[in-house]
């Protein structure tokens, strides 16, 4: 592999790390609790496809969870009608854009941590957490409020019909609510994966998902002696779970299991530090939240061909995430990785810690476009029965599927930048070609030739393959593997 230490502009390395702190508290020693291999593991050393592993299946694992939960969602929806799949989409597409600009702060974090972390510098990791924590309480204070006033005007400037609207509104209420909650499910989980503890995130996402799973037809359909909420039910449940999860991941960075060790005592807000961890995330969440606002721009196009083209579209997106949740999961474990390694001044290893990212998503790209091109309808007929959504749903699957490894590589790529600290140039490449090619392409495709609403896929696929190229030629240049602490 070849060393490039030639800077990114998105990195910030003018910070000085506070001294290390000695592990006690109130000056006596304190008692040494058994802590598993991912809280001492040293990801710096050793085979560089292994450690990366070690770091990743849990995270994959986790990314699987959330899509098996997604899909859980799609599948009760879809017992309710097809309106209820297309307002559980739009709904979605909207909280997902909210959900990922927060997600863009975590990159800050993620990468202040992970290579505090490599350079040993603890104490420094551990104060980036309480910072971290501060921005996520304020983000989330600002969310429910949005949730409580703007539900229904933001879905009505999309031209939605009643039917979808009465379904997507009140689940969309509750889902602010518990988007709230998954944010801090996601920054303690984030903290916990960068210092290289992936085993607690995965347990505490095990327990909220399956709690959610289990609990979302009681609600959504009033089993048993619960009420029945409709598609509100499913955002309940998931609040419900998330409380939990959030709780399972606090513990771990209080008691100081794992490699981390949250302490209140001495807390304060550092406005420098804050400003640093905004700095390196803001344009991740740019990337994030122009991704989802392109979203919603093409739900608004693909709705003007009606109801089943809108829920053929709102099923598809949530079956590709079968493969994109996996990939950021292994993105964003190559990243902490390459970061640790960065942080140690190990620049060679960082970049290896991509590639191999690459090579392994690249095997679960192909695997999942082949059962999307062979089996779209039964794939389709698996979420609804109604034969022309299952037409052309069926279309939406063999389109995207051809595009799915230009998906998986792009996503890996943009989480592993973004988790070491190079956050710029992903927002460059993702909001110049989305804007420039892909949503043009949409409209003109879709309105002006004979692909009608097809046309919107092709234009992912288009999209998606001009971003690989870039990144491509960025990952090769070098210019993300600055070493040093952030």
């Amino acid at each position: 592999m070849v060393e490039d230490s030639t800077p990114d502009s998105s990195a910030d390395h003018s910070a000085t790390p506070p001294p290390e702190q000695p592990s006690t508290n109130d000056g006596a020693p304190r008692r040494r609790r058994r802590r598993s291999a991912y809280a001492t593991k040293d990801l710096t050393k050793g085979s560089v496809p292994r450690n990366l592993w070690f770091l990743a299946w849990p995270q994959v694992a986790e990314s699987f969870l959330s899509v098996v939960d997604q899909l859980a969602d799609l599948i009760w929806a879809g017992r309710l009608g097809f309106q209820a799949i297309a307002g559980l989409g739009v709904a979605q597409s909207y909280l997902m854009m909210l959900m990922t600009a927060r997600m863009g702060l975590d990159s800050g974090m993620r990468s202040m941590i992970s290579r505090a972390v490599g350079a040993r510098q603890i104490a420094y990791a551990n104060h980036v957490v309480l910072q971290a924590l501060t921005l996520t309480t304020a983000y989330s204070v600002v969310l429910v409020t949005i949730g409580l006033v703007l539900t229904v005007p933001l879905l009505r400037v999309l031209g939605l019909s009643d039917g979808v609207v009465s379904q997507a509104a009140p689940y969309m209420r509750v889902q602010f609510f518990a988007m709230a909650m998954m944010g801090y499910q996601r920054m303690t989980a984030g903290a916990l994966q960068a210092s290289g503890d992936s085993m607690t995130p995965l347990k505490a996402a095990t327990v909220s998902r399956v709690g959610h799973l289990v609990l979302s037809p009681f609600l959504i359909f009033g089993w048993w002696w619960f009420p029945e909420f409709g598609l509100a039910g499913a955002a309940l449940a998931n609040l419900i779970s998330q409380s939990i999860g959030v709780g399972m991941n606090m513990r771990a960075l209080l008691v100081g299991s794992s490699r981390l060790h949250m302490t209140f005592k001495g807390y304060y807000i550092d406005y420098p530090l804050l400003w640093r961890v905004l700095k390196i995330g803001l344009p991740a969440s740019v990337t994030g939240a122009q991704r989802a606002v392109s979203q919603l721009i093409v739900v608004a196009i693909v709705a003007s061909f009606g109801d089943i083209a809108l829920a053929a579209f709102a099923m598809t997106r949530r079956a590709e995430n079968t493969v994109l949740h996996a990939s950021r999961g292994m993105g964003r474990a190559a990243g902490a990785l390459a970061g640790q390694n960065l942080g140690a001044n190990l620049p060679g290893r960082a970049k290896a810690s991509v590639f191999w990212a690459i090579v392994y998503a690249s095997v679960a790209s192909v695997t999942i476009s082949a059962v999307f091109l062979i089996f779209p309808n039964q794939v389709a007929s698996f979420f609804n029965s109604d034969p022309e959504f299952i037409a052309q749903a069926a279309l939406w699957l063999q389109v995207l599927a051809i595009g799915y490894f230009s998906m998986n590589t792009v996503q890996v790529f943009t989480q592993s930048f973004n988790t070491t600290g190079a956050t710029v140039a992903p927002m460059i490449v993702t909001v110049s070609t989305m804007w420039l090619l892909e949503l043009p392409l949409a409209y003109v495709l879709s309105r002006h030739t004979s692909l009608e609403e097809l046309g919107i896929p092709w234009a992912i696929v288009f999209g998606m393959t001009l971003r690989l190229m870039i990144f491509t030629w960025y990952y090769m240049r070098g210019s993300w593997l600055r070493t040093g602490m952030l």
